[in-house]
């Protein structure tokens, strides 16, 4: 098994410490912080990704697969960053107030670093004001992500989808909702300007919209 394999299998089994001492011997024998993400931690994050939106998934598994993840990003998350002249583009992230679900979150968090943003995550149970404070204060921002899994929370994440779209005057943020209480229609119905189904496409669509926004 490659030092990479041994990587994404330490974090699909929670072994957060087992994880740090991989990426850091595989550091030091000269693969690139992007292979690491990529080759190792991204299939990870697709294969909890997965699992967790089954029905019989094994929730403390799943929380420590992110754990591992996490702890792993935070080794590559530096380096990555020492390597790009200049981010892609600025996106913040949240669950909506009444939901404190975060697995799915740092999920599309992971993702998006891995395409080359730069993630401001707001955590969870965050409000209308406190997306709009956040887009005030990172005025750089061009992509929101709006978070649910509950379905009592919807009307919270219409409220904050309306409320970007009045602050928005000049419609420069792209709004994306997802989430597992969340579908293709109820977006639609939001006005969020794109739903995906997994942090994958968000991450690719988003990418895809702040390279289209850019001047070539």
């Amino acid at each position: 098994m490659s030092l990479i394999d041994e990587i994404l299998q330490s974090i699909l089994y929670g072994k957060s410490k087992v994880t740090e001492s991989l990426i850091l011997q595989a550091l030091e024998e000269g693969y690139q912080p992007e292979q690491i993400l990529r080759e190792g931690m991204v299939p990870a994050m697709g294969s909890m990704e997965a699992d967790s939106k089954t029905s019989q998934m094994d929730i403390p598994r799943v929380l420590g697969a992110a754990r591992a993840m996490q702890k792993g990003l935070d080794i590559l998350d530096p380096r990555l960053q020492s390597e790009k002249r200049l981010f892609l583009g600025t996106a913040i992230l949240g669950t909506v107030k009444g939901d404190l679900h975060e697995v799915g979150k740092n999920i599309v968090s992971i993702m998006f670093r891995s395409v080359g943003f730069r993630v401001i995550d707001l955590g969870v149970d965050i409000s209308e004001k406190q997306f709009v404070k956040a887009v005030r204060d990172h005025p750089e921002a061009s992509v929101v992500c709006v978070s649910s899994l509950l379905t009592t929370s919807l009307p919270e994440m219409k409220k904050i989808v309306q409320a970007l779209k009045k602050f928005d005057k000049k419609k420069q943020l792209f709004v994306m909702v997802g989430g597992g209480s969340v579908t293709e229609e109820i977006a639609r119905q939001m006005q969020a300007d794109a739903y995906t189904e997994n942090a994958a496409e968000a991450a690719y669509l988003a990418r895809a919209f702040v390279e289209k926004k850019s001047p070539q």
